[in-house]
């Protein structure tokens, strides 16, 4: 089976073709980093005259790459949600005028089912599992029974992990995206500024980051204020330190409540390395995945994968009256 993927929730157009929701035939990805990296984050109208201006290029890319046909596709999956509403709308349009053209059922795929079964590319997924998802707009711990089968145990009640990221290189005087920055300086400095560790409740499996973003801006300020220099590689070092810390060990927590067979780690800030080593590092024994770089950020690829699956368990497809939302609740629009 022949899944075209289509993502442009934010500020990538991806298209990608992938057989059987494993074999990723093509990926073909137009980033606008370097366009919002003048502005410190994403310009949402600046964002969607892109994705109108590339669109059509990376739909060729990728059938090109791909080597098939228009033809040869069974199935279009395309973001609806959530996301930047004018980006969606024009990954949208142009997926459904594909799906139009060539007489191709087409399907909405939610944004971070999408993050999710990027896992599924080069690991069996296994059930039950945990899924920690993290991200620049959301971090959440989800429960899953079974393939699209969806519980939300924990999630922020403030900044997501990845804004709060973005929020603390602009403190340091970091460069956009904030994520990779503050990672890459975390690992040439120690954790000498032992930031707190927000817990929440004892029994709790929300995240707050919002103090600790603030703990960083006081002690950068009360620094400044004295005339004293921060040490930008030890100030990230413990600010990265505190994030990973309560979100694996919140994320072991939970996999030993509900005694999972696997551990799911997705969205973009998957990629962080400190992440990654502390997960390995204190694993007590469970099977890990996590997404190549190439999978962790938006793509299309962990769209069509997702489409893929989706398809195999509902059996369903939408019609040409499929619309897009900024917001858009994973537990209920996969809810059995």
């Amino acid at each position: 089976m022949l899944v075209l993927g289509v993502e442009s929730s934010c500020d990538e157009t991806s298209v990608s073709i992938v057989r059987d929701g494993k074999e990723v035939l093509s990926n073909a990805i137009n980033s606008q980093i370097d366009i919002h990296k003048k502005f410190g984050g994403v310009v949402p109208e600046i964002a969607s005259r892109n994705h109108v201006y590339q669109v059509s290029m990376i739909f060729e890319e990728a059938l090109q790459q791909a080597n098939v046909k228009p033809e040869d596709i069974d199935l279009v999956a395309v973001t609806m949600g959530p996301g930047l509403i004018g980006s969606l709308l024009v990954g949208l349009n142009a997926a459904k005028t594909f799906a139009l053209m060539y007489k191709k059922p087409i399907l909405g795929v939610h944004h971070l089912a999408g993050h999710i079964y990027a896992n599924a590319i080069e690991h069996e997924m296994k059930f039950p599992a945990v899924a920690l998802l993290v991200s620049g707009g959301n971090t959440e711990l989800i429960y899953m029974k079974d393939h699209f089968s969806f519980e939300i145990v924990g999630e922020t009640l403030d900044d997501a992990v990845g804004e709060a990221y973005d929020k603390v290189a602009r403190v340091i005087g970091l460069p956009y995206p904030g994520g990779p920055a503050v990672d890459k300086l975390a690992h040439e400095g120690k954790d000498t500024y032992h930031l707190p560790r927000v817990y929440l409740e004892d029994d709790s499996y929300n995240f707050s980051f919002s103090g600790l973003k603030s703990a960083v801006i006081n002690l950068a300020h009360n620094a400044e204020q004295r005339g004293e220099s921060i040490c930008p590689e030890d100030l990230c070092a413990s600010f990265q330190d505190s994030v990973s810390e309560v979100l694996v060990n919140k994320t072991f927590r939970l996999a030993k409540e509900k005694g999972v067979k696997q551990i799911i780690v997705a969205g973009g800030v998957s990629a962080n390395k400190g992440l990654k080593e502390r997960f390995m590092k204190e694993n007590p024994g469970f099977e890990i995945c996590i997404p190549s770089i190439k999978y962790c950020t938006d793509n299309a690829a962990m769209i069509a994968v997702a489409g893929y699956y989706q398809y195999q368990k509902f059996k369903k497809v939408d019609d040409l009256s499929l619309n897009a939302y900024a917001s858009l609740d994973l537990e209920e629009l996969y809810e059995v």
